[in-house]
């Protein structure tokens, strides 16, 4: 989840309706100034990327998913 806040007074104000239990504690990420915060990370830079790719039985995601949809007990 993303949440875009406002940070004023030495505390970030969400800009939004938040739907999470009060008092949850949050991890809060600041980008750099000058660098842009909006830009995506690639899926190749994640760890599970290619993690089942020595696997015959899955050609690719969507039919491995639906081949599990169709017939979820194998």
């Amino acid at each position: 989840m993303t949440i875009h806040a406002k940070y004023e007074n030495g505390v970030f104000r969400p800009l939004e309706d938040v739907a999470i239990k009060e008092g949850t504690v949050v991890q809060v990420h600041v980008p750099v100034e000058g660098q842009s915060g909006g830009k995506r990370r690639s899926i190749k830079d994640l760890a599970f990327y290619g993690m089942w790719a020595d696997r015959d039985d899955i050609i690719d995601g969507v039919s491995y998913v639906n081949t599990l949809r169709n017939n979820p007990r194998g």
